[in-house]
């Protein structure tokens, strides 16, 4: 996963996958889903990030990734 902030157009972006690109689908104002062949979400944007997200949680990142057990 990547995420970037580009702090001149408050704009904030996670990658999960990268894909080929298909079409982006505005899921509510502001917040768009880039979809790639499949059906596979490879990203989402987020507009306005600092109106949306508290700045002192934007130079943090957490990850929390579960352990799978092996069958």
């Amino acid at each position: 996963m990547k995420i970037t902030y580009d702090k001149k157009t408050d704009a904030m972006y996670l990658q999960f996958q990268e894909g080929i690109f298909a079409r982006n689908k505005e899921v509510e104002e502001g917040i768009i889903l880039d979809i790639g062949k499949g059906n596979k979400i490879l990203g989402i944007e987020i507009l306005g990030a600092s109106k949306r997200i508290k700045p002192k949680n934007m130079d943090f990142l957490n990850f929390q990734i579960p352990i799978v057990a092996s069958l």
